[in-house]
Parts: structure tokens; sequence; C-alpha cells
């Protein structure tokens, strides 16, 4: 079982930077591919980043060059440094734990909001 909580988000306004973690207990994320998702009032919640416990990245088309994802094991922690938001952006962030070989165990935490506006 994994424990996901998500912190750093807030109002920010366009052009601006944040960096969103995602702290991990329970079990090593080490073994697990992470992920940030986001949700939109009224949309579908879509992968923005992803990196595999081999350091792989993969990022929304809408979010690359701006949005980088990295991970630190001995922390247990996973990050998403957001730059050059936009109102776009705007949403619930969360964070998403895979196991590498157990399809099974895959969880999720409770999110936190991004608001880009003036």
């Amino acid at each position: 079982q994994v424990q996901l909580v998500e912190s750093g988000g807030g109002l920010v306004q366009p052009g601006g930077s944040l960096r969103l973690s995602c702290a991990a207990s329970g079990s090593r994320i080490s073994i697990y591919n992470m992920g940030w998702y986001r949700q939109a009032p009224g949309k579908q919640r879509e992968l923005v980043a992803l990196i595999t416990s081999g350091g792989s990245t993969n990022y929304a088309d809408s979010v690359k060059g701006r949005f980088t994802i990295s991970r630190d094991n001995a922390k247990n922690t996973v990050y998403l440094q957001m730059n050059n938001l936009k109102p776009e952006d705007t949403a619930v962030y969360y964070c998403n734990a895979q196991h590498t070989i157990l399809s099974r165990s895959n969880y999720w935490g409770q999110g936190t909001q991004v608001s880009v506006s003036s």
C-alpha cells in the first residue's frame, strides 16, 4: 500500500511557475512508475508527465518544454516543475504510482489545485 500526498499548488499569474511535490509513504517508490495527471472542470483526467522507475520521462504535448518531472527515490518524492504557466493549465493535479510489475498496485493522491489567472 502506498499513500501519496501532493503539495505545492496555488494561484499563479500567467507566465509564472509552481513546483508540485508528491510525498510517498508505505512503500519505496523506486519500484513504481510515477505520474502526474490533471483534471479540469468538466474534462477527463489526463496524463501530464510520467517518469519510469528507470528515470525515463514522457510528457503531454501541451506541456512539453514547460514542465519537468523528476524523482528523488532517497526522499521518496516526485516533483513537477511547471514554468510559463497558462490559464489552460488550471486543474486539480494528481500524483499516481504504478507498480512496475503488479498492475493492480496503482495508487492516487488526493490532488492539489493549480489555478492560473491574472
